[in-house]
C-alpha cells in the first residue's frame, strides 16, 4: 500500500466516482475504498467505472484502489464517505483503524438508519470524533453534471475553518466553484431533506400536476426546511444560500435527481418496493422520510412539515398517493 495520501474517498456509486475525479484534478495520488472487487479491477484494466458514470476516464496510476476499508483509511488523512447511508453503518463495522486523528467529511445525503442521526453526529457519537474534524460536502451538484464537466457549486462545511478550506482547495477547479461554511448541522439537514422534497415533486409529477404546482410545492419546502432546521439547530442562517435552496431546486427539478425519479414512479403507481428495484439504486429521501418524521413527531412539531407528513403517509403507511396529495394542497400557500 502507498504512502500517506491527503484524500481518501469511501464508495464506489456516482456521487463517489464524482469525488474522486475531482479530487484527481489537484493530486498525483488518491484513494478509493469500494467493495465490489470486479468494479476495481474493471477500474484498474480500463480506467472508469462500469457501474456508475462511466464516462468519466481515469488516470489509474493516479488511484490506490482498495476493496479493504482499512487499507485507505490507514494510509489517508481525510477521509470522505460517500456510501449510501442505509449501508455506512454496516460498512464502517468493518473499520479497525482509529479515526480520532482523521478529519472526516460527509457527502451523504441522509439519516443512518441504526442511529437515526444524520453522518456527522453519528461519527461524533459512535467515534468519538471532535465536530471540529467533522465537516459536510454539499450541493447543488449532481454527480451526472461533474461528469460533463458542467460548472458546479460545492459548499465545504465546518466548525474548522482551515479543514473547511482544506477540503475546499482539494475539489476545486475549472469547473467546480467551492465556498465555505460554519453550518455543519444546518447543511447536512439541509441536504438531507432536499431528498424528501424531491421526492414530493416526484409524486406531484407522476400524478399529473403541472410546473404550477411545482413552484408552490417548492416555495412551500424551503420554508418547510426552514422551520425543520431551526427548530433541530437554530443559529443565523440565510436559507436562499444554494447550499440550502439551490441544493433544494437542483434535486427538485432535475432529471438527473434520483429522488424525483423515485416519487415520480410511486405517483405513477409503482409500489416502493418495485421502485426500488426497478432503478437499481438507492433513493436517500426513502429512508431519510421515516426519520424526519419521527424526529418531528418526538418534539411535537409534526404539523410543522405537511410535505414531509405527506410523503411519510405514502411511503410508510401505503396511503392513496392522489387523496393525500389532495389533502396537502390544502395546506400549501
Amino acid at each position: 500500500m502507498d504512502s500517506r495520501l491527503k484524500f481518501g474517498v469511501f464508495g464506489g456509486g456516482s456521487w463517489g466516482t464524482a469525488l474522486v475525479k475531482m479530487l484527481s484534478e489537484n493530486h498525483e495520488k488518491v484513494g478509493w475504498y469500494m467493495r465490489n472487487e470486479a468494479a476495481i479491477r474493471h477500474i484498474r484494466k480500463e480506467g472508469h467505472n462500469p457501474n456508475y458514470i462511466s464516462s468519466v476516464e481515469f488516470d489509474v496510476d493516479q488511484l490506490v484502489l482498495s476493496h479493504d476499508i482499512n487499507e485507505i483509511a490507514k494510509v489517508c488523512d481525510v477521509l470522505i464517505f460517500a456510501i449510501p447511508s442505509a449501508f455506512l453503518n454496516g460498512e464502517l463495522k468493518n473499520l479497525t483503524v482509529d479515526l480520532k486523528d482523521r478529519i472526516i467529511f460527509s457527502a451523504i445525503k441522509g439519516i443512518v438508519p441504526e442511529s437515526g442521526h444524520i453522518v456527522g453526529e453519528h461519527f461524533h457519537n459512535q467515534y468519538n470524533i471532535p465536530f471540529e474534524n467533522i465537516g459536510v460536502i454539499t450541493g447543488p451538484c449532481h454527480a451526472e453534471e461533474v461528469a460533463l464537466e458542467r460548472l458546479s457549486y460545492l459548499t465545504i462545511a465546518c466548525a474548522d475553518a482551515n479543514n473547511a478550506k482544506l477540503v475546499a482547495q482539494g475539489l476545486k477547479s475549472d469547473y467546480i466553484r467551492t465556498k465555505i461554511s460554519d453550518d455543519i448541522i444546518g447543511t447536512e439537514y439541509a441536504a438531507m431533506l432536499k431528498n424528501i422534497y424531491a421526492i414530493a415533486a416526484g409524486i406531484a409529477h407522476g400524478l399529473g400536476y403541472g410546473d404550477n404546482f411545482q413552484s408552490v410545492l417548492m416555495s412551500n419546502a424551503i420554508r418547510e426546511m426552514k422551520r425543520f432546521i431551526d427548530r433541530v439547530y437554530k443559529m443565523k442562517r440565510n436559507i436562499n444560500n444554494s447550499a440550502y435552496l439551490g441544493d433544494l431546486l437542483v434535486t427538485g427539478y432535475s432529471t438527473f435527481s434520483r429522488n424525483r425519479l423515485f416519487g415520480n414512479m410511486i405517483g405513477k403507481g409503482y409500489t416502493v418496493k418495485s421502485a426500488m428495484m426497478e432503478m437499481n439504486m438507492v433513493a436517500e429521501g426513502y429512508y431519510a422520510t421515516k426519520s424526519a418524521h419521527l424526529l418531528m413527531d418526538k418534539l411535537e412539531k409534526k404539523s410543522k412539515t405537511p410535505i414531509i407528513n405527506a410523503v411519510y403517509q405514502v411511503l410508510y403507511k401505503e396511503k392513496n398517493p392522489k387523496k393525500v396529495f389532495e389533502k396537502l394542497t390544502e395546506k400549501l400557500d
